[in-house]
């Protein structure tokens, strides 16, 4: 039987979303990878209990998350179930539908039918009346934006979710999608979006000037580039990585000469810092106030601990920065 850590708030950090009320804590934990049937229970409860116990109240979800789509959220649920349910209204819990779930016309993108019909069959899987944040988790250019959003009104009012958020979008699309919700009364707070040192889309897209003038979070995914931000390259690919064992998100394509003399330049900068390759990673996403959290992945519980500790310094010198973006433009 779990009980929590009493002294899991001492030293986590939280920031609000946006001019939302709502906060989520510096690190969040996402299970994309390692909580899928491939996995081990035993081991996604440490994962989890080693987060919670340290602050992290935010786990985040999608439907289509596994392999195989829609595992990860059952085995959540197995895990609220039986050990983690009591702690519920201390918890952050977040999916997201817009990807290919179920075979079919209906199965994917951003109708009303789609949206509507995952997010009962994520709260079935999850056990859950609702979720705290439902994101639309792709933008769709044939589904009118008003349909998408007014799907996201319907889930909110029905009760089924407290918030809304928008993945992978732009900054075009984010301010239409906005002002539509905005004239629903929607509380939509936060954005999710892939941002790194190595992925500057965000910044080239309009997105994070967007977020920032609109007043609405933002959350990172993969701010380690997949496992490419931390030690694990330095030498090379290690035989247990997920280069080796999972290729669909990262292969050795994306390990080039180039892009290992950047990670052993950038793990320099990091020593100078008194810290990891990965703990700067983190830092760097954080040092915007724009920025609310950011998603760590974990395949044990040591990378939880490891990654937390980004936010006891989250400061760069101007100097910092500047070498960070000329490392990564000099070896693209």
């Amino acid at each position: 039987m779990y009980f929590a850590k009493e002294d899991r708030y001492e030293k986590m950090k939280y920031a609000y979303c946006g001019n939302s009320g709502l906060k989520l804590p510096l690190v969040s934990l996402g299970l994309w990878h390692n909580f899928g049937d491939h996995s081990n229970l035993e081991s996604m409860k440490d994962i989890l209990f080693t987060a919670f116990d340290n602050g992290i109240t935010h786990f985040d979800l999608a439907n289509n998350y596994g392999p195989a789509p829609g595992s990860a959220e059952k085995n959540f649920g197995i895990i609220l179930k039986e050990d983690f349910g009591k702690y519920r209204d201390e918890m952050i819990i977040s999916t997201k539908a817009g990807y290919t779930m179920w075979e079919g016309p209906y199965g994917d993108f951003g109708s009303r039918k789609y949206l509507i019909a995952s997010i009962d069959q994520s709260l079935k899987r999850m056990g859950l009346e609702y979720v705290d944040i439902f994101y639309h988790h792709r933008m769709d250019k044939n589904t009118p934006l008003e349909e998408t959003c007014g799907a996201l009104a319907q889930i909110v009012n029905s009760g089924k979710a407290l918030y809304v958020g928008l993945s992978n979008y732009d900054g075009e699309t984010l301010e239409q999608a906005a002002k539509i919700l905005g004239e629903l009364k929607v509380p939509f707070i936060i954005n999710q979006n892939r941002y790194s040192i190595f992925d500057r889309t965000i910044e080239n897209n309009g997105l994070k000037d967007m977020a920032g003038k609109l007043k609405k979070g933002i959350i990172s995914f993969s701010p380690l580039a997949q496992g490419l931000l931390s030690d694990r390259y330095l030498n090379g690919i290690p035989a247990d990585s997920r280069i080796v064992t999972d290729g669909r998100f990262l292969n050795e394509n994306n390990l080039t000469a180039n892009k290992l003399e950047a990670i052993r330049r950038l793990n320099d900068i990091a020593k100078e810092r008194n810290q990891s390759l990965a703990q700067m990673a983190l830092s760097w996403v954080l040092k915007d106030e724009v920025m609310t959290s950011v998603l760590i992945g974990a395949s044990k519980s040591s990378q939880v601990l490891d990654n937390i500790s980004a936010i006891e310094n989250t400061v760069f010198s101007e100097e910092e920065l500047k070498k960070i973006d000329e490392i990564v433009k000099e070896n693209e």
